[in-house]
């Protein structure tokens, strides 16, 4: 439930930022209507893309082993093994647009400020610089441990259902709830006992995945990342925790 919630709070979030951003570009000084159409036939078409490309391309770039009689298994790791490097390289990718750049710089000052009021430290530059980009409930950790809990939870399906390729694609497509349930859950384990140092070393991945995704700041995109922060502390109320980063 709280998954679902978070979701949708993003994508009013997303909705909200479109709104600003349209706004903002257009200077007429006349009032336009947001195109709400167009926002969700992006939304729309960024959902294809993902499902096409992290969980269909997958499947058929992995079915071409069949023809030279590989074990069903090693079908089904390569799967894995291709989804997990499509989604590096998408990220690795993008990494590379300053405009996208200038966004992880963003995310890594959001993180420093989220460990900054977590470690009850005044929300300065100064005291923010002190702390890691990284966060342990970033949602690149989310979607890299929806990569794996996909690999495992895929492996056992097909073990047990083998009816072709059209039910393999259909089943990832039914099985997506499953698997971000379940990734969710574990995320939320790691960041529970985040202390432990085998919980650690085993989300160390995560970890170092942020390196794509998190850039240092600048101090002003710190000033940012701390005037957002406290404006949401403030329209979430007293004795509310810090997002989830």
């Amino acid at each position: 439930v709280v998954l679902w919630e978070t979701l949708a709070l993003g994508m009013r979030a997303l909705n909200f930022s479109s709104r600003v951003a349209f706004e903002e570009e257009n200077e007429s000084g006349e009032p336009i209507e947001f195109p709400e159409k167009a926002f969700l036939g992006t939304m729309l078409l960024a959902l294809v893309f993902v499902v096409a490309v992290f969980f269909a391309a997958p499947i058929l770039l992995a079915h071409l082993l069949e023809r030279w009689d590989v074990a069903r298994a090693w079908v089904v790791l390569a799967e894995g093994v291709v989804r997990l490097g499509l989604f590096v390289g998408y990220i690795a990718t993008i990494g590379l647009i300053p405009d996208i750049r200038r966004v992880f710089q963003y995310h890594g000052a959001e993180h420093m400020t989220i460990h900054a009021y977590e470690a009850s430290r005044p929300l300065t530059v100064a005291e923010v610089r002190g702390f890691p980009k990284e966060h342990q409930r970033c949602g690149t950790s989310f979607l890299l441990v929806v990569v794996l809990v996909a690999l495992v939870t895929f492996f056992v399906f097909d073990l047990l259902v083998d009816e072709g390729l059209l039910v393999r694609v259909a089943s990832r497509i039914v099985l997506i709830p499953v698997v971000a349930g379940v990734s969710y859950e574990i995320l939320r384990f790691g960041a529970r006992y985040r202390e432990n140092g085998l919980v650690r070393a085993l989300f160390a991945p995560n970890i170092a995945l942020q390196a794509l995704t998190t850039k240092v700041p600048d101090d002003s995109q710190v000033e940012v990342a701390i005037a957002a922060f406290e404006a949401t502390l403030e329209a979430a109320g007293p004795g509310r925790g810090a997002p989830a980063s």
